[in-house]
C-alpha cells in the first residue's frame, strides 16, 4: 500500500492572484483590463473559459510577476460559454482562488457608445443593436449573479473607471474586505451594484439654504449643516457599527468587494457628505474603506 504524502498547500497558498474579466461588449472590459496591468497584473485577452485553468497553471508554474494573472472573457471567443461558475469551480477545487469581477452598463449607454464608435454588436447579426445587447445580457446572466464585483460604467469615465479598478486591486491585502461607500441621487436610479443603500433624504436639503446651493457635500459648509442636524451622526455612527459587526462574516464567507451606497436626491450635497463621513469612521474602525461620488457634478 502506498504511502500518503502530507498535503501540499495549494497553488493560491504559494502566492497566484488570479482575477476573471467578464461582462457586456461596451462596458469598459478594455479599460478594466489596461487598469489591471497598471498595478502590476499579467493580463491574458479574450481568453475562452476552456483554458482558464491551464493558464492559472501556467501562471503558477512561472512564478514571479506572472503569479498575478488576470483573464478577460469575450462572447466574441468561440469558446465562451455560459457556464463560468463551472470554470471558476475548477479553478477553486484546483487550491486557486480568483475575484470575478463583472462590468456592466445601461443598455442605453451601452447603444450610445456603439454608435460613437460606429460598429455592430458581437452578437448583433441582422438584427437591432438593443437586440445584440440582449441577447448578450441574457447569456451572462448567471455569470453576473456569482460575480465578486460588479462594476457599473454607466456614469464613469475612462479616468474614472480605472481609477476604481486601481483601487480595488492595488496595494492593500487583496485578501481583506474593501468597501465602497458611493454616494448617488435618487433621481438617477440606485446604483445596481449597492449591497446596502441609505437614504439621507430624512436630512434638511442644502439645495434650498442660498448660500450652500451652489456648494458640494465636500466642502466644510455643506458637511458640516448635513453632520450639524439633529439624527446625523447618529445614522453615520450605526450604519458603520453596522458594516463593522458584518465584515468578518463577510470575509469568512469570500466576499471581498462591498458597495454601501449612500442616497439623497440629487446626489450632491447630503449623500456626499455623509458617504465621506462614513468612510472615516469605517477607516476608524480599521476596515478598508473608499468613498466614491457617482453623480457629483451632474447637476
Amino acid at each position: 500500500m502506498p504511502e500518503f504524502a502530507p498535503e501540499e498547500p495549494g497553488p493560491d497558498e504559494a502566492g497566484t492572484d488570479l482575477v476573471v474579466v467578464t461582462g457586456l461588449s461596451g462596458g469598459g472590459r478594455s479599460t478594466v483590463a489596461r487598469a489591471l496591468e497598471n498595478v502590476g497584473f499579467y493580463v491574458v485577452d479574450n481568453l475562452p473559459q476552456a483554458l482558464m485553468l491551464d493558464m492559472a497553471q501556467l501562471a503558477f508554474e512561472a512564478g514571479g510577476a506572472a503569479r498575478r494573472t488576470a483573464m478577460v472573457l469575450d462572447v466574441r471567443s468561440r469558446a465562451f460559454s455560459t457556464d463560468l461558475g463551472g470554470a471558476v469551480r475548477a479553478l477553486k477545487e484546483r487550491g486557486f482562488h480568483p475575484r470575478v469581477v463583472f462590468v456592466d452598463a445601461d443598455d442605453e449607454v451601452l447603444i450610445r457608445r456603439f454608435e460613437s464608435v460606429r460598429r455592430s454588436h458581437p452578437l448583433q447579426g441582422d438584427g437591432r443593436l438593443a437586440d445584440g445587447i440582449a441577447a448578450e445580457r441574457k447569456l451572462l446572466e448567471e455569470a453576473r449573479e456569482q460575480a465578486d464585483v460588479i462594476i457599473d460604467t454607466s456614469h464613469l469615465n475612462v479616468n474614472q473607471l480605472r481609477r476604481r479598478v486601481e483601487e480595488l486591486f492595488g496595494g492593500e491585502d487583496a485578501r481583506k474586505l474593501r468597501i465602497t461607500v458611493l454616494s448617488f441621487g435618487f433621481k438617477y436610479g440606485l446604483p445596481p451594484d449597492a449591497d446596502y443603500v441609505m437614504d439621507a433624504r430624512f436630512l434638511p436639503n442644502p439645495f434650498w439654504v442660498p448660500e450652500l446651493r451652489e456648494h458640494t457635500g465636500l466642502e466644510e459648509s455643506v458637511s458640516g449643516y448635513v453632520l450639524g442636524q439633529d439624527g446625523a451622526g447618529d445614522f453615520v455612527r450605526t450604519y458603520a457599527e453596522l458594516i463593522a459587526s458584518t465584515a468578518s462574516g463577510f470575509e469568512r464567507e469570500g466576499k471581498r468587494y462591498l458597495t454601501v451606497a449612500v442616497g439623497c436626491t440629487g446626489g450632491k450635497h447630503r449623500s456626499v457628505a455623509l458617504a465621506e463621513e462614513l468612510t472615516s469612521r469605517l477607516r476608524d474602525l480599521r476596515l478598508s474603506a473608499l468613498a466614491s461620488h457617482r453623480d457629483l457634478g451632474r447637476e
